[in-house]
């Protein structure tokens, strides 16, 4: 465990990054952040590409270096503290929990980028069919990870990871695409609206309401964030 040593995460309010600030919330480790403007790009800056090529928000700098992507990252600090945030090498749980946190990360988290950014996918006179195909797809994800969660709550109960992760995501279509958030309504996964509920009453979850803006019910009714610093967009 080094949680001693001071972490830094480069940040954008209500972005992935709030994922890894929640896992370092929940595991009780010492860090500050730095924020990355993307109302001046400062994502495409050369300094930030030299930490993280991808120019992707977040990028954790860790006593091992920098790590970007957000699966990966949790991964790291899930290994760096006994807080639970991940089942350890060898537990029962452990595959378990890598095939939903990759499935969280490279499947659902990665169709939502496609609903959010789709002129980075379609020309634009495909925009609506593609929306509508994109929130198709992720319907059907969220089905199945609520099913995952009803099934076995220890797995995606807080502080896991998996639930960090999962109450980012359950967010965001809720507020993105402005205009384009019909398709979704948190009632209709049970267990995804349990888990949002419960981890509201968290102390890390409350630290991140305040240091980035998020409203009183930040995945149970989610509000577009009014952060101190920095925008959302």
């Amino acid at each position: 465990m080094i949680g001693h040593l001071m972490y830094v995460l480069h940040y954008a309010p209500d972005n992935a990054s709030l994922i890894l600030r929640l896992a370092l919330e929940e595991a009780r480790l010492p860090y500050r952040c730095e924020l990355v403007d993307r109302r001046t790009r400062a994502q495409d800056s050369p300094a930030y590409r030299a930490l993280n090529p991808t120019g992707l928000i977040p990028t954790l700098i860790t006593p091992d270096g920098p790590i970007s992507e957000t699966g990966a990252a949790l991964l790291y600090l899930s290994e760096q503290s006994d807080a639970g945030l991940a089942p350890p090498p060898g537990a029962p749980a452990r595959t378990a929990f890598l095939r939903w946190l990759f499935f969280l990360s490279n499947t659902l988290h990665a169709d939502m980028r496609q609903l959010f950014y789709p002129e980075y996918y379609v020309p634009p006179g495909a925009k609506a069919e593609h929306h509508q195909i994109i929130s198709a797809r992720l319907t059907g994800h969220f089905r199945l990870i609520d099913t995952v969660a009803a099934n076995d709550p220890a797995l995606f109960g807080p502080p896991s990871a998996l639930a960090l992760y999962t109450l980012a995501l359950i967010r965001w279509p809720a507020l993105y695409p402005k205009g384009g958030t019909g398709w979704f309504t948190l009632t209709d996964f049970p267990a995804l609206h349990r888990l949002a509920l419960i981890a509201e009453a968290r102390p890390a979850i409350h630290a991140a309401q305040q240091a980035e803006g998020l409203g009183p019910t930040p995945f149970s009714a989610p509000q577009y964030a009014s952060p101190p610093e920095g925008s959302a967009t």
